[in-house]
């Protein structure tokens, strides 16, 4: 299988994001977001970072790149796409999922180890998780606050669209507590904090066993090499 990473002007995270699918056992392939060229991946991850520096709003401008133009297509042919942080920003401004993201409520940069709790595993990326879950992912955002029109906030509550909710402490103002949502369809999902910094021993979140120990960011990886597999 192979899962492309997109790399925008000020991704920060895209080399973690390639070596997260490595680990998880499927080729990775680096994408260019000048390109309109996918190069025949099965998957798609839009990466953490400050794509154009964040200038207008997070997300906005990369949403335009030329490589967009594609992910949007393979996105509507039903392909997973996993937005990361930014990539979450920018999903929300191609208007592959719903909802958008502001500056934090307290109105600082945020970063910490964060429990989220799975709340729907019906999608290519949370499919080797269970249902009430509750996992480790790193977080760091300055616009992380998830927002949605009343309508469209009971929308995604009553067709089961959220896909974490934050645990514990709300760390940025999202309503409903709400880290990350998926598309109606299921493939494409976005969320806040960034699993690919959760994969392998040693660098993750601390645990109970041991400090550095938290992997629990390697299941949305291996899940869609395991949702693909079977879907062949």
């Amino acid at each position: 299988m192979r899962v492309g990473v997109v790399t925008f002007p000020g991704s920060l995270d895209d080399r973690d994001a390639l070596r997260a699918i490595r680990l998880a056992g499927a080729e990775a392939v680096a994408l260019w977001h000048g390109e309109h060229d996918l190069q025949g991946v099965d998957a798609l991850v839009l990466p953490g970072g400050f794509s154009y520096g964040d200038y207008l709003r997070a997300g906005a401008i990369a949403s335009l790149s030329p490589i967009m133009t594609e992910v949007i297509d393979a996105a509507g042919k039903g392909m997973p796409v996993l937005g990361i942080c930014n990539g979450f920003q920018m999903l929300a401004e191609a208007h592959l999922v719903s909802g958008g993201l502001i500056r934090n409520d307290h109105g600082n940069f945020i970063r910490r180890d964060q429990a989220l709790r799975v709340e729907n595993t019906d999608t290519p990326w949370t499919s080797g998780f269970e249902q009430g879950q509750e996992i480790v992912i790193p977080l760091k955002n300055g616009e992380g606050g998830f927002i949605a029109s009343a309508d469209e906030l009971a929308r995604l509550e009553g067709e089961g669209l959220v896909a974490f909710r934050y645990e514990g402490v709300n760390p940025n103002g999202s309503l409903n507590d709400i880290a990350g949502v998926r598309n109606d369809r299921g493939n494409v999902v976005g969320l806040m904090p960034h699993p690919e910094h959760a994969v392998e021993p040693g660098f993750g979140p601390d645990t109970a066993a041991a400090m550095r120990s938290g992997t629990d960011g390697l299941t949305f990886f291996s899940s869609v090499l395991q949702a693909t597999v079977l879907a062949a």
